[in-house]
């Protein structure tokens, strides 16, 4: 069977006080429905960080992944800076 395909997103640390979680902010650009204007807008995803190697203020990559608590639906795949 082929692997599914799951959402990847690429956003900065907030966060990451907690044991094995980290809190990442994604940003991406929406056009507004009715006024059309491109506006920025901010999502913050709760992302389970197995080794513990997210600092604060680094830009990461994180996957879509099964529930691993109940706001936990992350994983981070890589630190790219």
């Amino acid at each position: 069977m082929a692997e599914r395909h799951r959402k990847e997103r690429v956003g900065m640390v907030l966060s990451s006080k907690m044991e094995k979680t980290a809190v990442v902010e994604v940003t991406r650009l929406v056009k507004h429905p009715i006024y059309h204007k491109v506006m920025r807008v901010r999502k913050k995803y709760i992302v389970h960080d197995e080794k513990k190697e997210a600092k604060v203020g680094n830009k990461v990559r994180i996957q879509e992944t099964q529930p691993l608590s109940k706001t936990k639906r992350w994983r981070l795949i890589e630190v790219i800076s």
